[in-house]
């Protein structure tokens, strides 16, 4: 079997407060930075906004997970309909390697070419607690499954019904 056929679905946590998950993407390996970072294809997967292509520019992400799918989603209670953050990219290596600030914490994306798939290696550094590294485990995860989804050429399920239960599912992988 090939390291391809291997990979666990859920996030592992590579070091304290530090998770790595990883997903099998349809190549070409341009095709794939480009939904990192061009904004058109990104907010079909993550987030909206622009972004500088150079170390050292900030840009900022746009949430509105209810728009990831057709599918409706119902958003929970108290999360706002849109969400904004501001980050800085700390490494850009076109095409293999996304490097950005996420609050106090980092986020590295890896692109590997396999044939003719990529392997995406995502790794968010310095999560401030348990209860936000819950929250970017079962985010990452679902926002990767979209992405594998669209860039399949496939629709994505619904943002919050998935997220809930992947949230669950980390509360008993992740250690109090």
């Amino acid at each position: 079997m090939s390291d391809l056929q291997e990979l666990d679905e859920y996030a592992t946590i590579s070091a304290p407060m530090t998770l790595t998950i990883q997903r099998i993407l349809p190549g070409p390996i341009d095709r794939c930075w480009a939904y990192l970072t061009e904004a058109e294809l990104r907010k079909k997967w993550l987030a909206d906004g622009e972004m500088q292509k150079e170390t050292g520019s900030e840009f900022e992400f746009i949430w509105r997970n209810e728009e990831l799918s057709a599918a409706p989603s119902n958003r929970p209670e108290g999360v706002p309909e849109e969400n904004r953050m501001t980050s800085t990219i700390t490494v850009f290596e076109p095409p293999h390697k996304l490097t950005f600030t996420w609050g106090e914490g980092e986020v590295e994306i890896e692109l590997k070419e396999r044939g003719e798939r990529v392997l995406l290696t995502l790794t968010h550094h310095r999560a401030p607690d348990r209860s936000m590294l819950l929250s970017v485990s079962a985010g990452w995860h679902q926002h990767l499954d979209t992405l594998v989804k669209v860039a399949s050429g496939e629709n994505a399920d619904p943002f919050w019904e998935n997220f809930r239960p992947k949230r669950a599912e980390y509360e008993k992988r992740i250690p109090a």
